[in-house]
């Protein structure tokens, strides 16, 4: 992982949903400006914050150790769709299966089932994720998933914001190596496919980034003094996948409800061949 590359991404503008499918097959990324409006993402951010605090409230004393690690105070949500019980994850939820979204995913890959749902706070001065491919977490086969990522402040290089490798989605998984642990959160790392560049994507609060499991992409630490770099993250499946990592089970339909499809228990990451079906 390197400092945030001098090339920034240009992104086109799409007169058409054939327009952005088309660079979507070309590039593996694009994104949708101004799907949510400002009333909405204040919104978004109150509620995980207010869930957070919620968090820290229940914890207990031996639990509140002080850390040096701001991701440690400012933690992740992971699958907070699941927990209706709670503001967030019915929030989380809700715009899973947000029709502005949805369209723009079917658009892009087909009808699709909704998979995970991830809040990141990413406070100042936390470690960023090194280059990886989502792909290899889900395993989604024989299709791979697609992730739309909700800018919840503004992000760019400064703060953290997404980089992302155009093209590297028509490369196979890449086997990771070791990453810098004083850089990134995640133990592991992709190596930039050759011949190709990592660009700093630059968004503001209510954009969203969609792009392909396949994708190589990743973010430096924020290296800011007070912005947070908040987002709202969901991936999806089509709905012709045939199976995917148990973790990500079960799936949420369009209209909410669930759907099972099988566990991937053969190959995938790193290249492996898949079991040839019968």
């Amino acid at each position: 992982m390197v400092q945030t590359s001098q090339y920034e991404y240009d992104w086109e503008p799409f007169p058409s949903p054939q327009g952005r499918y088309e660079a979507y097959q070309r590039d593996g990324v694009v994104v949708a400006r101004s799907v949510f409006d400002a009333s909405e993402i204040t919104h978004i951010r109150q509620v995980f914050i207010k869930e957070l605090e919620q968090n820290r409230q229940k914890m207990s004393h031996d639990d509140k150790v002080p850390s040096n690690d701001p991701l440690a105070k400012y933690p992740r949500f992971v699958h907070p769709h699941r927990h209706p019980e709670t503001q967030a994850g019915q929030l989380a939820r809700q715009n899973m299966v947000n029709k502005r979204i949805l369209d723009i995913v079917q658009t892009l890959v087909g009808p699709a089932y909704g998979a995970q749902s991830m809040f990141y706070f990413k406070p100042p001065t936390a470690r960023g994720q090194a280059l990886h491919q989502d792909n290899m977490s889900l395993r989604a086969h024989p299709e791979t998933c697609i992730a739309a990522w909700i800018a919840v402040d503004d992000a760019d290089g400064e703060n953290g914001g997404l980089m992302v490798v155009p093209g590297s989605h028509k490369h196979e998984t890449i086997c990771p190596t070791p990453a810098d642990p004083t850089l990134s959160f995640s133990n592991s790392e992709v190596k930039l496919p050759p011949g190709m560049k990592r660009f700093q994507t630059k968004l503001k609060a209510g954009d969203v980034l969609f792009f392909h499991g396949s994708l190589v992409h990743g973010s430096n630490p924020n290296r800011s003094d007070s912005r947070f770099r908040r987002a709202l993250i969901f991936h999806y499946v089509p709905q012709s996948s045939k199976e995917i990592a148990f973790f990500y089970l079960p799936l949420i339909r369009p209209d909410g409800t669930e759907e099972k499809i099988e566990e991937a228990e053969l190959g995938g990451p790193c290249g492996n061949p898949w079991q040839e079906e019968a």
